[in-house]
């Protein structure tokens, strides 16, 4: 919902953060593949040290790296499909990624796949009408898109590792967080498919 509101505000904050990366010549694929080499090794890092507060800060940074390369593709004139399909894919393997090693380190797989799941469902659901029907990619302003999920995967780890300050249990931060990712990942699926259904009869009445 962020990014398809305020696209036109955004993007020019990360074409101007990509400049050394352009200047760098580096390609939209390689910032792809770096961002979710970043993202595998904060998971990797967390199930180390288990500072849930410094996992959100590092999964911040990376995340931040990972959404540079459609900027570096604008700059460079570099947009292909076969780089946005390869952006889809990793996307969905660095939320495996995080939900995974939260899942790990805290024990709960069941709360995660809940997560995971609503995240993969909303992206099929629009993915799968795309096969039907021709979209508009930047038609779906739905309310936990990626960039919601990711802004509150990072505000739910930092919640954790203040928690036991105010003597909450960091671990019953991260079960409530997971267990309302899940609930709002699901609803917008279920958005998406309501809207899948209205643009699919609509082309079905026309034929």
């Amino acid at each position: 919902m962020i990014d398809g509101l305020f696209k036109r505000h955004i993007d020019p904050l990360w074409e101007s953060f990509s400049t050394p990366l352009v200047r760098a010549r580096v390609t939209p694929n390689q910032v792809t593949a770096t961002g979710l080499v970043l993202i595998c090794l904060a998971s990797l890092a967390y199930l180390w040290h288990g500072n849930a507060a410094l996992f959100g800060v590092t999964l911040a940074v990376s995340f931040a790296f990972d959404a540079l390369d459609g900027a570096v593709a604008r700059r460079r004139d570099m947009c292909t499909r076969w780089g946005g399909y390869f952006d889809a894919m990793v996307d969905r393997y660095q939320e495996l990624a995080v939900l995974a090693a939260i899942a790990a380190a805290q024990d709960m797989w069941g709360l995660a796949l809940f997560a995971f799941s609503g995240g993969v469902l909303t992206s099929y659901a629009k993915a799968r009408t795309a096969i039907e029907i021709p979209i508009s990619n930047e038609a779906w302003p739905d309310f936990f898109e990626r960039l919601e999920r990711i802004i509150f995967l990072c505000a739910m780890l930092l919640a954790a590792g203040a928690a036991p300050l105010a003597g909450i249990a960091g671990a019953s931060v991260i079960a409530a967080g997971l267990g309302v990712y899940g609930v709002l990942s699901h609803l917008t699926a279920v958005q998406r498919m309501r809207r899948a259904v209205g643009l699919l009869r609509a082309a079905d009445s026309d034929n």
